[in-house]
């Protein structure tokens, strides 16, 4: 039997895996519009309309790469890539998987 704390936590991280996948949803939409108007750049020629879109292009570009730092770091909370924790977990699991493999070993 769960408790309220255990099914708490659990609703939380459920909330904080949707927030991940929303945050990587958005990153690839971004990818694909950085592309989309790097390839608008290369073939755009000399007609009139071309300041303007290059600055529509510009201006999109600027708005959304901070939208996408925002979102990110709304999701992530300002963590660093690499955390200490981060790094004490992966050490640990390492030396777990040493310790495995040390007693599973034939001689």
């Amino acid at each position: 039997m769960t408790t309220f704390n255990e099914e708490e936590s659990r609703q939380r991280a459920r909330e904080q895996v949707r927030r991940i996948q929303l945050f990587y949803i958005h990153l690839a939409g971004y990818a694909l519009l950085v592309l989309l108007i790097f390839y608008n750049f290369y073939i755009m020629d000399d007609s009139p309309y071309a300041p303007a879109v290059t600055f529509v292009n510009t201006a999109v570009l600027i708005g959304w790469t901070i939208f996408i730092i925002l979102h990110g770091w709304r999701v992530f909370r300002g963590r660093i890539l690499f955390k200490k924790e981060w790094e004490d977990r992966k050490i640990e699991s390492f030396v777990n998987e040493s310790k495995e493999e040390e007693t599973t070993m034939w001689e």
